[in-house]
């Protein structure tokens, strides 16, 4: 949490409104705006809840000082398995998946046959997998 001191005050400055402005839409003093905004002091998770919603950004973004991949634009999928008192759930992003696919079934076709044109050429019908899945999906 070392960074929520300079995102919340550049997310205000942003915005253009002041630390009492801030104060006022989270129901708190000036002053404990101007102590989280020069590390003093950290915001509870209420407060960091809250801020994240006027802001409108993640919690997780005015923690690291950075937007999540949901918040860049990216799809996000969630596949879920439930058995019982077993659950797993996995969130990720197609289009990492699809680069990660591109690059193994080079790499591997460059190792298995040891020849760069074998590797081009299945890295050109991976290509073909990302056509199919861009359409399907």
């Amino acid at each position: 949490m070392n960074k929520v001191h300079t995102t919340i005050k550049r997310l205000r400055q942003d915005r253009g409104i002041n630390q009492e402005q801030l104060a006022e839409q989270l129901h708190v003093t000036r002053q404990a705006v101007s102590s989280w905004e020069t590390g003093k002091t950290q915001p509870d998770i209420e407060t960091l809840t809250q801020l994240a919603e006027f802001f409108e950004v993640s919690v997780e973004h005015l923690i690291y000082g950075k937007p999540s991949q949901a918040e860049s634009g990216q799809k996000q999928k969630r596949w879920e398995w439930n058995r019982g008192r077993f659950h797993l759930a996995v969130t990720y992003y197609p289009e990492e998946m699809l680069r990660l696919g591109m690059i193994l079934a080079t790499v591997v076709s460059y190792v298995k046959w040891q020849s760069i044109g074998w590797a081009i050429l299945h890295g050109m019908l991976n290509w073909g997998y990302i056509l199919y899945f861009l359409i399907r999906y």
